[in-house]
């Protein structure tokens, strides 16, 4: 019969894999936002056509809170299933990816974490496999990163 383990132990078992887990290698990167992009489209090259927009300031004082807005507006037919952001000077390029239903319109607005002034990539999905992209620079005057 097994031994019956108390809180404590349970306790000191987790923080003890925590602190391993946060001592070991970052999970992406921080330059593989390309290879982020290549998984996300399966390898299709995306195609900037102008029908993503991404909206971002010029200039964040603060990269800790950056608001940022994606919109796409597919061809006649074909509608948009996925939108991939990446920030490539971030830690971990990968920002967040958004997936929508058929029904859903294919834009989202949220508040990201910028790193440094860089280029934000936004790829978008079609239903049909083809890939569209937009990028924007932002300058960022305080990284919201720790790294």
């Amino acid at each position: 019969m097994p031994t019956p383990v108390n809180r404590r132990e349970v306790l000191g078992a987790a923080a003890a894999a925590l602190a391993v887990a946060a001592s070991g290698a970052p999970a992406a990167a921080a330059n593989d936002y390309e290879a982020q992009i290549v998984a996300f489209t399966g390898g299709v090259a995306p195609g900037e056509d102008g029908a993503v927009r991404l909206d971002l300031p010029e200039l964040a004082e603060n990269g800790n809170t950056v608001p940022l807005a994606v919109k796409v507006e597919p061809p006649a037919g074909r509608r948009v299933t996925e939108i991939l952001i990446v920030a490539p000077e971030n830690p971990r390029s990968r920002v967040i990816r958004f997936r929508f239903s058929d029904a859903s319109v294919p834009e989202a607005a949220t508040r990201i974490r910028l790193a440094a002034t860089q280029d934000v990539i936004a790829v978008a999905k079609l239903d049909d496999g083809a890939c569209l992209s937009a990028s924007r620079q932002i300058k960022v005057t305080i990284g919201g990163c720790g790294g």
